[in-house]
């Protein structure tokens, strides 16, 4: 909905002849005691002084109350492009043009998000005079006018980064406990990315297991606006502990580690969906649900609502992607060093992605669906090693290496902090429960 501000210009003017003018007049009020020669001497001396400020004196030109800006506001919609935008405010397309293109922050006009505000102030003419786009509470893009181009800059506001903490204790799921406890929605999937590898939240997780997790807060002039990363969490599961710190390598790269410093992220996920449930295990000896016959079920099926997103579990290559027998839709992926794994019963595919692409671990290559011979909504997942079938759940998979003595020492400094930051979060907890 576009909210039209009409901002009447008003201007007084008082023109500098008159001022001087007023002067004069009192000027050539003689006084008593001048004789009659002295008043004609100054009134000559007076007149030469009005002219000589007429000359160099312009009177300030009036503003007509024609001349009115207008204020357009446009709240961005789902699917919008500032090019649609432009269109329904009836702006000119060649000041759009000159705006994106202007310099390097010109080209993030172009990347309007839905929710934002865009504000257009247009002369009396009909011209844009300014272009104001909010990206976020601490960004600003302003386009203005400059003859016949624009200037584009963006604004940026000081973030303040404070730490907080929360804890939980699973009752039903991760994502209720996390969301109960004050955990950003985001941070909850965070979480679950970081234990991955350790914890099958579809299958390990337990009532009675618990988490205890610090993080950033982002205020802007004082006010909270977002929630940052999460800087070190704890995940009891079934009495074991899990640690994790987050930790900047001499390359630039973040990821997670123990306080011990071996990475978490290994060669391969625990599983490939976000908090699935498996409905049918790995079992070579199983009754298939539809044939009614003995047949080797060699991978695992994950119980999920058609659409839901399913990520590959490890880097490599796309070797097939189509439709295979009773599998339906099918992802199969070459991680190489003798390791593959497929992804079957999809609905559809990532768009945009090819046969023979390299996909990263984690990537959304496919969502859940019921094609080929499947009884409901379903992913079945298959994991091999030198082409024989294995069960992924219970697979010693291979782990990445732990970092060098020199980045070890600089580590070990960094996170001390963190595990400091952690320990405090858990005892306040005891306390508070005690």
């Amino acid at each position: 909905m576009i909210a039209v501000q009409n901002r009447i210009i008003k201007s007084v003017l008082l023109g500098a002849c008159t001022v001087v003018a007023a002067s004069a007049s009192y000027g050539l009020i003689p006084h008593k005691s001048f004789e009659e020669t002295r008043k004609q001497e100054q009134d000559r001396l007076i007149s030469s002084k009005i002219n000589q400020y007429t000359r160099y004196v312009e009177p300030a030109p009036l503003v007509e109350e024609s001349e009115i800006s207008e204020v357009l506001e446009h709240t961005v919609k789902s699917g919008e492009n500032l090019s649609r935008i432009f269109s329904e405010m009836d702006l000119s397309r060649e000041d759009l043009h000159k705006i994106v293109h202007a310099n390097a922050t010109g080209k993030m006009f172009a990347n309007v998000e839905p929710g934002q505000d865009v504000v257009a102030t247009i002369s009396a003419s009909g011209e844009l005079e300014q272009l104001t786009y909010t990206k976020n509470p601490f960004e600003t893009l302003i386009a203005t006018r400059h003859d016949n181009d624009f200037d584009v800059k963006l604004l940026s506001k000081q973030i303040d980064y404070q730490a907080t903490s929360v804890k939980g204790v699973i009752k039903s799921s991760l994502f209720e406990t996390g969301t109960q406890a004050g955990l950003p929605e985001k941070l909850i999937l965070k979480m679950a990315d970081i234990f991955a590898w350790d914890i099958d939240f579809a299958l390990q997780l337990k009532e009675g297991d618990q988490f205890t997790v610090v993080y950033e807060k982002l205020y802007v002039d004082g006010q909270e606006f977002d929630s940052g990363e999460i800087l070190s969490v704890e995940f009891v599961n079934q009495g074991k502990a899990y640690t994790a710190v987050r930790f900047e390598d001499n390359q630039g790269h973040t990821g997670y580690y123990t306080p011990e410093g071996h990475a978490l992220r290994k060669a391969f996920l625990q599983t490939p969906m976000d908090f699935a449930k498996i409905s049918s295990n790995f079992d070579l000896h199983r009754l298939h649900p539809i044939l009614n016959t003995i047949r080797a079920h060699k991978g695992v099926d994950y119980s999920a609502a058609i659409g839901t997103p399913v990520k590959t579990t490890g880097d490599g290559k796309i070797v097939f992607q189509g439709q295979k027998n009773g599998y339906g839709n099918v992802v199969e992926i070459d991680h190489g060093q003798k390791y593959s794994t497929l992804y079957a019963h999809l609905s559809g595919f990532k768009s945009g992605q090819k046969l023979g692409g390299s996909v990263k671990q984690g990537e959304v290559i496919g969502y859940v669906g019921q094609t080929g011979l499947a009884t409901g909504p379903h992913l079945h997942y298959e994991f091999r090693i030198a082409g024989k079938h294995v069960n992924p759940v219970t697979a010693r998979l291979p782990r990445t290496l732990a970092m060098d003595d020199s980045l070890l020492a600089r580590f070990k400094a960094q996170i001390q902090p963190l595990i400091a930051q952690l320990k405090l979060a858990k005892d306040d907890s005891l306390v508070a429960r005690n």
